[in-house]
């Protein structure tokens, strides 16, 4: 390792020997770190919003002021953003030790540092640019005491210091899974060029994530690079082990709850994931809109703790409110024979009494599970199982024995949605 690093750093002097100091461009916003505060030209700024790049404008009306990406995306989110009246914390993929990438490797190493620097040269003077997001849960499912874990933070203090030298005018954000026993200790110790601290937490955690922060000894701004209602990690489980996804209705109660327990002074940002749709063990677990674009109840919630406005009807400008999902259940239990029918049953409103169409869909189980958003495919469905699917429940039959979810969708046909499912087992 000691070679590695040696080989590493002198990687580093000759790329930071090669860059003059970036001024900034005419008429770009200077963003920099005050205390606990982001400013923005010179006035505190709070980002909040959602991680994702779809439908900005509808997210800038829920008084949203920020949208975070990940990546290859950024260049056509920032010219989005800049449309919509948007800052954007550009984020630049930091390849994972887990997928095994080597820290300690200059033949790694070295291309990805060349990728940053053109990355920051691409976006730096972009007015919709708020501050470089370096990674996203870089040190997630690595042994505290293994090397890998070991040459993270290092790593973190290599490109932060190269972004810095090529843009002094928008700060760096490092982004962590959560905080664990030391984290904040080691970004602290190697990594002292990081200006912003990006956690990524979920659920229950929320509530008490600024505290657990603070008191591990970070002074500077804390940004909640992705929150939502409950990950899949921590929900309960059916006795076969698949985890129990709450409606969209109660996601959105629980968001409700962590979104006014974590407003300033605790957090300098909050960012709700994920502002798109994303196949994460269901194609709705984390997904705040669906495929055609409709919105769910938890964008009523953000409108409510950004200080924007509830989405309005497509056809009319009048407030429309998503469908609600009272009871979604089976009578009769989640776990039957093969050859067996059972029905499920669904309860639904809505609050504007629009007229509501109820969609079913059998899938499988999904077997696909990655770790830290890593990419999986949509498991197989069945249609031919579903029997007299309407607005009060479906039948199901005809299935093999395995492992299923029967999925609801309920439209207004006004532009938003409610989102259900249920696991179940045929032996």
């Amino acid at each position: 390792m000691p070679k590695s690093r040696s080989a590493l750093s002198v990687l580093l002097a000759a790329l930071l020997a090669a860059v003059p100091l970036f001024s900034g461009a005419a008429g770009a916003a200077e963003v920099r770190v005050q205390g606990r505060q982001i400013m923005v030209d010179g006035k505190i700024f709070t980002p909040q919003g959602a991680a994702g790049q779809s439908r900005l404008m509808l997210l800038r009306g829920l008084g949203a002021n920020t949208v975070r990406t990940y990546g290859d995306e950024t260049g056509y989110v920032l010219d989005e953003a800049q449309k919509a009246g948007l800052k954007v914390i550009a984020g630049f993929w930091l390849e994972h030790p887990r997928r095994g990438f080597d820290y300690g490797d200059l033949a790694q190493v070295g291309p990805q540092l060349e990728k940053l620097k053109a990355f920051v040269e691409r976006y730096r003077d972009h007015p919709a640019l708020l501050m470089w997001g370096l990674g996203n849960e870089v040190e997630a499912d690595l042994a505290a005491d293994s090397p890998a874990y070991a040459a993270v933070w290092p790593a973190l203090e290599d490109a932060a210091r190269l972004v810095r030298r090529l843009d002094p005018q928008h700060p760096v954000m490092a982004v962590i899974a959560e905080l664990g026993r030391d984290k904040i200790a080691r970004l602290r110790r190697h990594a002292p060029s990081i200006q912003v601290l990006g956690v990524n937490s979920y659920g229950d955690a929320l509530p008490g994530l600024a505290d657990r922060v603070h008191g591990q000894g970070w002074n500077g701004p804390l940004v909640v690079s992705e929150m939502g209602p409950l990950g899949q990690w921590a929900a309960p489980r059916t006795p076969w082990g698949a985890a129990i996804e709450p409606s969209s209705t109660e996601k959105a109660a629980l968001l409700q709850r962590y979104l006014t327990a974590l407003g300033q002074p605790h957090v300098q940002g909050r960012i709700v994931f994920y502002w798109g749709q994303k196949q994460e063990v269901t194609p709705t677990w984390h997904s705040l809109l669906l495929q055609g674009g409709e919105w769910l109840q938890a964008a009523e919630v953000m409108a409510a703790a950004f200080g924007g406005a509830t989405p309005v009807n497509s056809a009319t400008t009048h407030p429309n409110r998503a469908p609600r999902i009272a009871l979604l259940r089976f009578p009769l239990g989640d776990d039957w024979p093969r050859g067996e029918t059972r029905r499920a049953e669904i309860a639904v409103s809505d609050p504007d009494n629009d007229p509501l169409g109820v969609v079913w869909t059998v899938m499988a189980e999904s077997t696909d599970l990655k770790t830290s958003g890593d990419a999986e495919s949509v498991p197989p469905s069945f249609p031919q199982a579903l029997r007299e699917p309407g607005p009060k429940g479906v039948a199901i039959s005809g299935l093999e024995p395995g492992h299923y979810r029967l999925f609801v969708t309920v439209r207004d046909g006004k532009g938003a949605a409610a989102t259900g499912n249920l696991p179940f087992r045929v032996k």
